[in-house]
């Protein structure tokens, strides 16, 4: 698996769109997306195993409900997992509250990306549930996996982005505004 300090695997995948579901038509209901689509910023990319499920949604909305506050640190979400973007696209069709999702869902269907990054799980044949914060040069600064019956808590997800974009050295619970450690206290 890959891991902190590995390079983002380069990839190119459909994905449904983050528009509005009511917006949606032909032309605009999936979009590309590669490694270059969100250059610059950071990106959490996090799998999960199967559309149509009970745990899955949770996380995605519960992602969606902080959207803003990652796009205020520069940061996308994307969610992926091995359906493809037309199973993506009738499930939020068919769940009230992924209908209005602001951040694309993409398809790896034919499980490359999830291969690459080690979160295949060969039994199954879907995504592990598993998170990755990948910061504007493209290395992974934070990996997460967890069984597939527990679901992720983003808010923590949220906290540990700002932990990195501090750039310094945060104690476990360290919050946004909180002083970070400095080492040279400890030699005075």
């Amino acid at each position: 698996m890959l891991t902190v300090g590995d390079k983002f695997p380069s990839f190119n995948l459909v994905a449904s769109s983050d528009l509005p579901f009511e917006q949606l038509n032909m032309d605009n209901a999936f979009k590309s997306i590669s490694e270059s689509t969100y250059s610059g910023k950071w990106k959490l990319v996090f799998f999960y195993p199967k559309d149509f499920t009970f745990v899955c949604p949770t996380e995605i909305i519960a992602f969606a409900n902080l959207h803003d506050e990652f796009r205020q640190r520069n940061a996308q979400i994307l969610g992926c997992s091995v359906d493809s973007e037309f199973v993506h696209w009738a499930w939020r069709k068919h769940h009230p509250e992924l209908r209005n999702l602001p951040f694309p869902l993409m398809a790896d269907v034919k499980r490359e990306l999830s291969s690459e990054l080690g979160v295949l799980c060969k039994n199954s044949g879907v995504a592990q549930r598993a998170l990755f914060i990948v910061d504007p040069d493209d290395v992974i600064r934070f990996v997460m996996v967890t069984d597939s019956s527990v679901g992720r808590n983003p808010a923590e997800v949220l906290r540990v982005l700002d932990a990195l974009q501090t750039g310094e050295l945060c104690q476990c619970g360290w919050i946004r505004g909180s002083k970070t450690l400095d080492p040279r206290a400890a030699f005075i």
